[in-house]
């Protein structure tokens, strides 16, 4: 029996966990120079990354450890030391006990060592290694769509690098959330690249991780001792971060919406992936009140064709976060915005999220038909699955 508890489930969101030098070993001579150590950047923020990779690595050699996994992957150990985290071989044999009819694949740590630099040399470069990297973790099991990265720092090299990242077969586009180069993703310079991903039906997605997705440091710096984070470890999210984990992407969606980007490329799809979607409704509503007030001062708020809320009902998909209250949100908003995700290999997904969606579904009295819209239609609304 698969843990996917009916015949078609979509999975927006997991991870592969790479080893010290996945990267750097996918990346030209040029690139590799550039590239800062994996492991320092990591155990900066106490994550002990050599040991934990090496004992994951060491795990998949232990036919005993792993058939232990293979009983409840879903709730069994998670990050490196996961069934399938640093094995394709494994992946697939997860996929199989997971039962997902897809899942989409983005790295967990590379982006950190190139995505975010003034360097263009790095950004691309670390961009191509990127995803050679993630397309060569996917092989050949078309279950696994590897999501690819583009920086738009310099829009004439993002269309060179879309083009060989499309080559590679990635199946998805992950952006940064936040300005390139001084410019807003909704720049006029930006739309060969929106319509490059239009033509070849492939969504940007937007995921934590992707741009300034936590408060200031400032902000726990209370005169008390400072927690550790939900897992344990030093470098994930804490109870102040999480109101506000969403709000550079909801910037990124508010230009995007407000300066014509959706308006101009209707069949741009866009995911906002692991961001929580408690704060969708209420995007909505002030996006809509936003374009009414300033219509008349804003020509380009004037030509769009659509209410915002109705760009974003027609091409954004969201993943809630397993302890939100989803079918509440389908209620006050629209079930086609909201994709089922796991998560996995990272705690975060917890170890049984179906069960939590199922629970506020049921709480909700939500019908077959949104359900089927969460597990499967709004996944091919953003993929061509």
């Amino acid at each position: 029996m698969t843990y996917a508890h009916r015949s078609i489930v979509h999975d927006a969101d997991s991870h592969l966990m790479e080893g010290l030098d996945w990267l750097r070993d996918h990346a030209d001579a040029a690139t590799r120079d550039l590239l800062p150590d994996l492991g320092r950047v990591l155990d900066k923020g106490g994550a002990a990354a050599d040991r934990a990779i090496r004992l994951g690595q060491e795990r998949i050699g232990d036919p005993v450890r792993t058939a232990e996994l293979e009983h409840d992957v879903i709730a069994s150990a998670k990050g490196w030391l996961a069934l399938g985290a640093m094995d394709t071989a494994e992946r697939t044999r997860a996929m199989d006990l997971l039962g997902f009819s897809s899942q989409l694949v983005f790295s967990t740590f590379s982006l950190g060592l190139f995505a975010m630099s003034d360097d263009h040399a790095l950004v691309y470069g670390g961009a191509s290694a990127h995803n050679r990297m993630v397309t060569a973790f996917c092989g050949d099991d078309r279950r696994l769509l590897p999501v690819g990265f583009l920086p738009l720092n310099d829009p004439t090299r993002s269309l060179d690098t879309l083009d060989e990242a499309l080559g590679l077969g990635c199946r998805a586009m992950w952006m940064i959330h936040a300005p390139s180069d001084g410019r807003s993703p909704a720049h006029v310079d930006h739309d060969p690249v929106w319509a490059a991903l239009q033509d070849a039906g492939v969504p940007i997605v937007l995921h934590i991780g992707g741009g300034r997705g936590a408060v200031s440091k400032a902000w726990h710096r209370n005169g008390r001792p400072r927690p550790t984070d939900l897992h344990g470890g030093g470098e994930n999210l804490r109870a102040k971060d999480l109101p506000s984990v969403h709000h550079a992407a909801e910037t990124y969606l508010t230009a995007m919406i407000l300066d014509g980007v959706f308006e101009r490329f209707p069949s741009l799809p866009c995911g906002v992936i692991e961001m929580g979607a408690s704060w969708v409704p209420s995007l909505m509503a002030r996006l809509d009140y936003a374009a009414r007030s300033f219509k008349r001062t804003e020509p380009m708020i004037g030509e769009l064709s659509l209410a915002p809320s109705d760009y974003v009902r027609r091409q954004i998909r969201f993943t809630p976060f397993p302890g939100e209250d989803v079918g509440h949100l389908m209620q006050i908003s629209s079930p086609e915005l909201y994709l089922f995700s796991s998560d996995y290999p990272h705690p975060e997904g917890t170890r049984d999220p179906i069960a939590r969606f199922e629970q506020s579904f049921d709480d909700h009295g939500i019908d077959q038909r949104a359900r089927d819209l969460f597990y499967e239609t709004n996944f091919r609304t953003l993929v061509r699955a």
